[in-house]
């Protein structure tokens, strides 16, 4: 597991970690990536909401009201994050949580 800062550019209200790629989205990359497991604020990490989610759908199918939520939750603990928890050790870079 590694921590990442979260680097804030103000000018353009965007939030980015430095990821085995370089560079990238909070929003568009962490959220969606198979490695994050959590958002850190202060000394406190909370899990990635999008994670809780997938483990709770059955087999039947998914709930896009559910994965909605959990984006909505994950934007809001970014805005208050100070790092990510990335559990990529081998330096792969994004994988998406949504594709198997």
């Amino acid at each position: 597991m590694k921590t990442l800062e979260i680097i804030w550019d103000a000018k353009k209200n965007r939030a980015t970690v430095q990821c085995a790629e370089g560079p990238v989205s909070v929003h568009r990359n962490c959220a969606f990536c198979m490695h994050c497991k959590g958002v850190w604020i202060g000394k406190k990490l909370y899990p990635a909401p999008q994670e809780t989610v997938m483990k709770s759908f059955s087999s039947s199918g998914s709930n896009d009201e559910a994965l909605m939520s959990a984006a909505m939750q994950f934007n809001t603990l970014v805005r208050d994050g100070t790092a990510m928890e990335c559990d990529d050790d081998g330096d792969c870079g994004f994988k998406s949580r949504y594709r198997r």
